[in-house]
Parts: C-alpha cells; structure tokens; sequence
C-alpha cells in the first residue's frame, strides 16, 4: 500500500515517516574590504566597479568615492589578493582592509536626522506665523484665542520633535553641573512655550510660539552647517588598524597554512610573497628581494632585503618570496605602535577650545543671571507673576542664541566652500581657527613636495642600442626604477632589443642573453657600476662598460610657490622626511628651504612636531604616508594630499583634491579673514543684544520685536559670512 503525495507521486510511509537528512551548511560569502587611494571621479567608480564585477566570484563591487573604498561580495574561496592585481592591472593602487576593524555604522545618519528636524521646525515654523501675522494684524478675542490655541497644537510637537539635539545637549551638561550654549537655549524655547501655554489659557494677547520655532529652526540650521564641515573626518587610528594584514601564510612543518593574523605568534614563520604587505614585524630567514617603505619611512628607493634583516608590518615586498620569523605580532608590532601614537595625538588635539566655546562659557551664565534678575526685579515692582515670567522670556529670546550659533558654522561654511572651489576640502570643524594661527609648516618630501614617482632624467646621453637592451630588460620588472625607465624609453620611441632568457633576480634586478653576451639592469654592485649619491640603475653588456641611468624624483606643482608664500608671510618652512640625507639636502636646496631633517623615523617625525609645539610654535604638518601619520594627528592643524593613503587623508584636517601644492599657502589667507569674519560676527551679535537687551528688560519686546529683531540679526550674521565668498 502507498500514499499519494499531492505532488502525484508515490512513496513508501516508512519513507515518509523516516527523519530526513540534514542540510548541508550553505557557504556564506565574505567581505572584502580594499582601500583605492587612487579614485577620484564617477569614471574612476565605473571602471573600478566594472572591473571587480566581472571577476568570477565577485557577488556584488560597491565604491565609496568618499571613504576612497571598494567593498565587495565575494565567493569564499576569493581573497583580497586575487583582486588587487586586478585593480593594478586597471591602473589603481589598491589596499587591503580588515573589515571588522572599520566603523559600521556611517555619521550619514546624524546628518540626516538634523535635515529632517530643521525641516519639520521650517514647515512648522511658517506655519505659526502665518497665523502670527493675523493676530498682529487685528485678530482679537475669541479669533485670536483659537489662532494662538491651534499655534500650540502645531508648535508643541514640532518643537518636541525638532529640538531633541538642544534637549539632550543641555541635560547632559546639568547631569554633571556644567553650563554650555545649549542650556540657555533650551531654557528659551521652554519658557516661551510654558509663558505662551498660561497667555493662551488666560487669554492674554501675546504668546511665543512663533519666536520659539523660529528660534529652533535657526539653531538647527547653525547645527547642520556646522555638522557639514565635520562629515569627512573619520578616526586615522580606525584606518590605520584596518591596514593592518587581515590574514597571513604560516609555515609549518613545510607545509603552508593560511591563518588569520590574530592567530600567529612570535616565532612563527611567515610565508610574504611578492606583492603582499608584511603582517608581523621579523627578521628574514630566508630569500632575496626588495622592500618598498615609502608609506612607513619616506624612502624614495626599494630595500635590498635578504636573510637577517628586520622587516615591519606594513612594507612591502616587491619582487622575489619571503620567509620571515615574527618578533612582534598584534598590537605589538610597529604598525598598531603607530596606530597608539596616533589616537594619542588625536586626542590631544581635541582639548583644542574653538572660538564659538570661549563665546559660550561668557554668554550661558551671562543670560541666565540677566533674565532671572528681571524676573525678580518685576516680580518685587509689579507683584505679578505673570508679567514677571513674560519679560524674563523675552529677555531669553531676545539675547540671540542665533546670532552666536551661527557666527561660526556660517563663516566656517562660506570659508569651506571658497577653499573648496580651489581644491581644499575643510573636514574639522575647527580647522580654519587652527590654520589661521600658524607660524611654522613642516612638509614630508616624498609623495607631498615630490611626486614620489622617479622620472629618468639623462636619456639622452644613451647610445640608442643601449637604450633599446635597457627597454627589454626593464620591461619585465616591477621595480619603480624599471618601471619609470619603461615609461621614458617608449615615450621617445624606442623599442625594445631582441635580448633572449630575460629573468629577474630578486634584489638585484633583471638580466638576460644579448646576442651571446649576458646584459643585466640593477644594483650598482651587481652590475660593476659605481655606488653614488644619485639615484641610479646600471646597465651592464659583458665586455663593455656599465652605464647609469638617473633617476629623480619630480617636484610637485606647485611646491616652489607655496614654500615661497609661506617664507614671505615670514612662516619658518621645515622638511623633514624619511628619505636619504643626500636626496634631502638637494630637495631643500632646490626649494630654498633651511632647515632640514633626514632619515626621520615616524616617532621622530611626531616627536619634532610635539617639540615645536612645547616651543609655543602653532604648526602646519603636510604630509602623505603612514610615516606622516602620528605627526598629522599631532600638529596644530594638518593637511594631506588627495594621493595621500587613507589612513594619512583621515589624520588630516585638511584634504588637497587637486596634484598642485599652491592653494596651500592662500588657505592661510583665508581662514585668517575666516577668523576675522567670525570675531566680526560675534561683536555683531553683541552690539544687538547691547540694543535689544534693555528693550525686553524694561517690557517693551511684544512677540513680534523678539522675533523680528531675532531673524534680522542671524540674517546679519550670515550675510556677514558670505562675504567671505
């Protein structure tokens, strides 16, 4: 006997009854997080997207031009390091990120929900005055009770709703028996609104409820202006860390393993391929290759590195395997030591009091001590209450909280919009009121007053069959040298020579067979070349003698201009960098530059910068690298290029978008008219509450004063700051 299934078919019941087998567990897909410095428009996104979603197990390739990142979707068995060869074939840097250690959740939604509140406190706002206007045009009685009755109704849950940030701002302060700008605002809003709620009740003529909208609405739009120049910054600890190599290859008893990072300990051996980032600092126990520090230590040239040597987390490897013996691991390596040094340096720099803080440690008791003394001084001459606790609402609206919200956010945002139309994005609240008290820049060389990229520069004084033997070697290579000399040759037309069994031998460089004679491209040593203080490749044919090609390393545009403003503004210029002594000295000879630092390590870099500051000197630090990092986060205000790695960019106050140095030097300028736009804003205000003040004390601001002289002065204000523009 059967059972019939409703599908039509047929099975036995004990089959039917017996317990089915289990699922097998689905693979989930992974997150792959890549770090693209190199992106900087919606062409960029397409090609970078494109590229990564035809990869074969790619899901889905999202890019943030913002963050400079590519988030992707992938199949289990894909790696980071199957798709930055990709990316590089595409034509862009790109990096590793951990993505546990990156932030998830974005402050999108904090700018959001201020858009929404100023919204709502807009619409209601007009709303209220609309039948604000009525009441003051002659409505009385009973129309003007049910005008003023139907304004609470909208006012009260729009201002409940709106002035959340103002609320919450303001009770955290009182938790603690602290006074900040928000506690005098709040105290307005909700005296206007209980004074408005007894006249309402009580019939009376005049109620707030307009002055306190508009109050709020004004407020918040100082909040969102000044939330729009912080949307950029990001913690550079946070990016720093998520540099830090996710996952390693151990080898043990022979065999490779793939573990995570976490995983590993000192003593352990380490597998680097070319290409990869060390993931633990060590020492080289066997191989030969070239490591580039550029990013850890401004050096312009790859590292011989062989067995014995020390390596650190972060380098990288170039061209042949690496074992290596971990001496360090976790937050015991030199990269996570960077990443503390950086936290450090950023907390520092927040005990920094902005303008708009000074102003409020004056305006808060100020306020409260004025308006309660013309409660009590009404109260002890009129006896009324109510008169009492009207004109001592007035007093709170009427003092123009306004004016000093928006002195700052509306100059700092005209500021940020002029900077930016020459290349220069504001991310720090603060950063023009830092900027604008500088006397002393500190420039990295490589990668910020240089291009950090060799150009060859004595082409011409090759025989053409030398330059066409040095094409087919270097054509092979990765190395910067090669790949600049690659780049040189075919730009001037030259081809490549018939040179047979072309190899390159990590360390060293390439070498091959040229009509029977053994040519080779590299080291100096290797070659029979002569070690000097240029940067140089050899090129060797047996039997005949070796010839260099020089390399230097191409100034940024710009750099000359802005090195020139700062010393004419009588600004002390310095550099400092990682690089060689002989590279540094003619770079800061070329750029009239007197004092000069090389071989700087990261902690010495910080550590100059910190030495200028106990000096009392108020420090700009431009720089691109991780090496720059820790001394970014510790100068008075800093700024990177858009080249820069994200993890310097995120250190930065300041982001330069374009390849040209020179707006550096007339961001200055501007945030000192910036700073002076701001005091000028300020004395506006307090001029007006000089005017306005004994007006409301003495009970002659109506609702309609308070509002009308509230709106005429932030309008003041902000006209003030657009002349900045």
């Amino acid at each position: 006997m059967t059972t019939q299934l409703s599908s039509g078919t047929a099975a036995c019941p004990g089959c039917i009854a017996s317990p089915a087998e289990p699922a097998r567990p689905v693979p989930q897909d992974v997150q792959i997080a890549l770090s693209l410095p190199g992106i900087h428009c919606s062409a960029c996104i397409a090609t970078v997207e494109r590229e990564l979603n035809a990869q074969p197990g790619v899901e889905e390739a999202r890019v943030n031009l913002t963050l400079k990142r590519a988030m992707i979707k992938a199949a289990p068995e894909l790696t980071a390091a199957d798709l930055i060869p990709v990316m590089e074939q595409a034509g862009f840097e790109a990096h590793e990120l951990d993505p546990g250690a990156l932030s998830a959740t974005q402050a999108n939604k904090a700018g959001r929900d201020l858009l929404m509140r100023l919204a709502v406190a807009g619409f209601a706002s007009m709303n209220v005055m609309l039948l604000s206007v009525s009441v003051w045009s002659g409505a009385a009685d009973a129309t003007r009770d049910m005008f003023h009755w139907i304004s609470a109704a909208i006012a009260l849950p729009a201002i409940a709703f709106s002035a959340q940030p103002f609320f919450a701002n303001a009770w955290s302060a009182l938790r603690v028996r602290r006074l900040n700008m928000d506690v005098p605002i709040v105290l307005a809003i909700l005296l206007a609104l209980i004074t408005s709620l007894w006249e309402t009740a009580l019939g009376g003529e005049h109620a707030y409820f307009d002055a306190a909208l508009t109050l709020t609405f004004f407020l918040l739009a100082g909040r969102y202006l000044d939330y729009r120049t912080r949307a950029a910054a990001r913690s550079a600890a946070e990016e720093l860390t998520a540099l830090e190599v996710p996952r390693a290859v151990m080898l043990r008893d022979g065999a490779e393993k793939d573990v995570a990072v976490s995983a590993l300990s000192v003593g352990d051996l380490v597998l680097v391929r070319p290409g990869g980032r060390m993931p633990v600092d060590g020492e080289i126990v066997s191989g030969q290759s070239e490591l580039d520090r550029s990013l850890l230590t401004g050096e312009t040239l790859p590292v011989f590195a062989q067995a014995g040597l020390t390596v650190s987390a972060g380098e990288v490897n170039l061209t042949g395997p690496l074992t290596i013996r971990a001496t360090a691991v976790g937050e015991d390596t030199s990269l996570h030591r960077m990443a503390d040094l950086v936290a450090i340096a950023e907390s520092g720099r927040s005990r920094y009091t902005s303008l708009a803080d000074k102003a409020a440690k004056l305006y808060a008791p100020g306020v409260h001590i004025l308006a309660a003394l013309s409660f009590l001084g009404w109260l002890i001459y009129s006896g009324d209450i109510r008169t009492a606790l009207n004109i001592a609402a007035a007093v709170l609206i009427i003092t123009c909280p306004c004016a000093l919200g928006l002195a700052v956010p509306a100059v700092t945002t005209a500021a940020s919009g002029r900077l930016f139309r020459k290349g220069m994005l504001i991310k720090h609240a603060t950063a023009l009121e830092r900027l604008a008290e500088v006397d002393t820049v500190v420039f990295d060389k490589t990668g910020t007053l240089t291009s950090g990229t060799p150009a060859l520069t004595n082409l011409g004084d090759h025989a053409r069959t030398d330059l066409e033997v040095a094409l087919a070697l270097a054509e092979v290579s990765s190395h910067p040298l090669s790949v600049a000399l690659s780049k040189s040759a075919r730009a001037s037309g030259i081809k490549p020579a018939n040179v047979q069994d072309v190899a390159e031998v990590p360390g060293y460089g390439t070498e091959g067979t040229y009509h029977g004679l053994r040519a080779r491209l590299g080291r100096a040593a290797w070659t029979g070349g002569t070690e000097g203080d240029q940067t140089a490749a050899w090129l060797s044919v047996e039997g005949q003698a070796s010839v260099p090609f020089v390399f230097t390393d191409t100034l940024r545009a710009g750099a000359v201009e802005a090195v020139q403003a700062f010393r004419q503004a009588d600004k002390k210029v310095i550099l400092i960098s990682g690089d060689t002594r002989g590279a540094v000295k003619a770079l800061a000879g070329t750029l009239g530059i007197e004092t000069w630092i090389a071989q700087a390590l990261p902690q010495d870099k910080a550590d100059h910068v910190q030495h200028l500051r106990d000096q009392g000197h108020h420090v700009l630090m431009v720089g691109d690298g991780l090496n720059d990092t820790a001394a970014l986060a510790a100068a008075h205000v800093s700024i990177s290029p858009a080249s820069a790695l994200d993890a310097a960019r995120v250190a930065s106050d300041i982001v330069l978008l374009g390849n040209d140095l020179a707006p550096i030097a007339d961001a200055c300028d501007t945030a000192v008219k910036a700073t002076k736009r701001i005091r000028e804003n300020f004395r506006i205000a307090t001029i007006y509450n000089i005017i306005a003040v004994p007006l409301a004390v003495i009970g002659l601001a109506t609702p309609l004063i308070a509002a009308l002289a509230m709106s005429t002065s932030s309008i003041t204000v902000s006209l003030n700051a657009l002349r900045l523009r």
